[in-house]
């Protein structure tokens, strides 16, 4: 691997972590309906305001989502809705396998090894 392509997986590795949190995900796909401020994430996500705001920035210097202040209130949107291909992806290899492992499990019950 060059220095190029290893820049290149270093930077696609940094937005993959960055997703990598089950509130981070949750938060990308219920921004997808639209702009969100903090006090709406925190209550969505169920934490508080200083760990949804930690998340929203790991978010944001991962160029997943930007924010835009109104008034008092900062609204977060998501920057690249393309992402949320990447998470259809991810759902169709826990579908794939979850199938492989249904067909493992009837498998062995027909074998009566279960």
């Amino acid at each position: 691997m060059n220095e190029q392509e290893k820049n290149q997986y270093n930077a696609r590795a940094r937005v993959i972590k960055a997703m990598g949190h089950p509130s981070r995900l949750f938060m990308v796909d219920q921004l997808q309906k639209g702009p969100l401020c903090v006090c709406e994430l925190t209550e969505m996500v169920g934490a508080d305001t200083s760990t949804v705001s930690k998340h929203l920035s790991i978010l944001k210097n991962a160029g997943l989502v930007y924010d835009q202040r109104e008034g008092n209130t900062v609204y977060y949107h998501l920057r690249v809705p393309c992402v949320l291909d990447f998470l259809n992806c991810v759902d169709s290899v826990l579908e794939v396998n979850m199938d492989e492992q249904i067909r493992i499990v009837r498998s062995c019950q027909a074998k009566n090894i279960l």
